[in-house]
């Protein structure tokens, strides 16, 4: 089978911005460590439709395949880290399997 890009979705909502800063401070070199991209991520937000809008911070990155998304979640270093996110955000965290190129 072959291997697609995984793209993250993360809606947080910051109740504790300098908590946050120590996990965001970590974030990006165990990103940089599973090979995952920044994307882009927005604070300004516009739902277009639906019933269940997103509030609050939009994230997106992305890992070459799954299996780098699933150990940069299981990463025993990530998780430490993610406690400074726990107790600071309110988190949905999405993992989306690109598609492959179209024949």
């Amino acid at each position: 089978m072959e291997e697609v890009k995984v793209y993250m979705i993360a809606n947080l909502q910051i109740h504790d911005a300098d908590k946050y800063r120590e996990y965001e401070k970590g974030f990006f070199p165990l990103l940089k460590k599973h090979s995952g991209e920044f994307i882009t991520y927005d604070d300004n937000i516009t739902h277009v439709e639906g019933e269940n809008p997103m509030e609050g911070r939009v994230i997106l990155f992305s890992f070459p395949s799954e299996q780098h998304a699933i150990d940069w979640y299981s990463d025993p270093e990530y998780q430490q880290l993610s406690e400074h996110r726990r107790v600071s955000v309110t988190t949905t965290l999405t993992r989306v399997r690109g598609l492959p190129p179209r024949k």
